[in-house]
C-alpha cells in the first residue's frame, strides 16, 4: 500500500455543513493527529446549527475528538437542508475561515455526497482554498452515495472503537437515526479497513495533489 506522510502538521481546517459531519466522516483521523502533533491548531467551520443544542453537542465532541489541540471553533445558522438557497451566507462564511487560517490539511465533505448541504459545501471549499490539501471524507447515510475512495487513514481496534463510544456519547440527539449505531460505524471502517490492509480506517477523496518527489 502506497503511504505519503506529510510532515510539520501544524494547522488543519475542518468544514462540515452540520453538526456531527466532521465527527462521523473524520473523527479518527482527528484522534490521530491531535494525539501525535500535540498543540495542532484546528480550525472548524460547520455551517448550520448555531445556537441550538447542536451546536452544544458539536463543541463538546468536537473537544474529545481534537485532545490537546488549539480548538477554534464557529458554528453558523444556515438552515439545515437549505445550503443552496443560502450560498452567499455560506460563501462569505467560508471566505471569513480562509482569511483566519493557512492550513496545512483541510477536512470537508466529498464533491461526491448525494446530500445537497454536504455537496454545496464540497463545491465552495476550492473557491477560497485554492493551493491547499484537502481531503474530501465520507458520511455514512441513507443515500447510496458510498464510492471509490483515493486515500485511507488507518485506524487500530482501540482508535475506531474510540470514536464509536464518542460519538454515542456526544450526539443523543442523533441516536434515533437508523444509521447512528455502533455495527453501521464499525462496518464501515472494517471495509476501509480491508481496502487499505489495515484493520480500520477512514476513507477520503481528492481531487488534486502537488508532488515533491525532488525533495526541492
Amino acid at each position: 500500500m502506497k503511504r505519503l506522510i506529510p510532515t510539520g502538521l501544524r494547522r488543519i481546517a475542518a468544514l462540515a455543513a452540520h453538526c456531527d459531519d466532521i465527527a462521523i466522516g473524520a473523527g479518527g483521523t482527528l484522534l490521530a493527529v491531535c494525539t501525535s502533533h500535540p498543540g495542532v491548531q484546528v480550525d472548524v467551520l460547520v455551517l448550520s446549527g448555531g445556537g441550538t443544542d447542536r451546536e452544544r453537542e458539536e463543541r463538546r465532541a468536537l473537544a474529545a475528538f481534537c485532545p490537546g489541540a488549539d480548538l477554534r471553533i464557529t458554528v453558523a445558522k444556515v438552515p439545515d437542508g437549505r445550503l443552496p438557497a443560502h450560498w452567499d451566507e455560506a460563501k462569505t462564511a467560508v471566505e471569513e475561515l480562509r482569511l483566519r487560517t493557512e492550513p496545512d490539511l483541510i477536512l470537508a465533505p466529498h464533491a461526491g455526497d448525494a446530500h445537497q448541504d454536504h455537496r454545496g459545501l464540497a463545491r465552495l471549499v476550492p473557491t477560497a482554498f485554492r493551493d491547499h490539501l484537502t481531503l474530501g471524507y465520507e458520511i455514512l447515510k441513507w443515500d447510496g452515495d458510498l464510492g471509490r475512495a483515493h486515500a485511507y487513514q488507518p485506524l487500530d481496534l482501540a482508535l475506531a472503537e474510540r470514536k464509536v463510544a464518542l460519538l454515542w456519547e456526544h450526539y443523543p440527539s442523533q441516536r434515533r437515526r437508523t444509521w447512528f449505531d455502533r455495527e453501521a460505524f464499525l462496518g464501515l471502517a472494517r471495509v476501509r479497513g480491508v481496502q487499505c490492509h489495515a484493520r480500520y480506517a477512514e476513507a477520503f477523496y481528492l481531487d488534486k495533489i502537488s508532488l515533491d518527489l525532488a525533495g526541492g
